[in-house]
């Protein structure tokens, strides 16, 4: 498992806690949704652990609507995506103003992990 810290680590308990809410889960059914145990979602909103990629990506791949980008950034709103719920916007790209579909299917590239040695890693999808 990749272990990374979010350069935002104190707002992400409290987007987790909006996205159980959003979804009317308990902690526990949510936990059971996207596939981790019932302690990892408590530890992470009781802030005594940091969540792991893994963690976040299962979030992402489970709830639909999920910003990725909201999830790392240090926004608790997103402001972005004004005509959506603070914690949801669409994966996909809307119909452009011709009329023609362009939805696309957001993924993951590449995630560059920067060590305080001055090291990075590099994980290529």
């Amino acid at each position: 498992m990749i272990k990374f810290t979010f350069v935002y680590m104190e707002y992400f308990a409290e987007k987790l806690k909006k996205i159980i809410s959003k979804e009317g889960l308990s902690a526990s059914k949510f936990a059971e949704k996207i596939g981790v145990q019932r302690s990892s979602v408590s530890h992470i909103l009781s802030g005594r652990n940091k969540p792991s990629l893994d963690f976040v990506l299962k979030i992402y791949k489970s709830i639909e609507n999920i910003d990725l980008e909201w999830l790392f950034s240090e926004n608790t709103e997103n402001e972005s995506h004004p005509e959506h719920s603070p914690t949801y916007s669409p994966k996909t790209d809307p119909i452009n103003q011709e009329g023609e579909n362009t939805i696309t299917e957001k993924s993951i590239d590449r995630i560059v992990i920067f060590f305080n040695n001055g090291s990075f890693k590099t994980y290529n999808n």
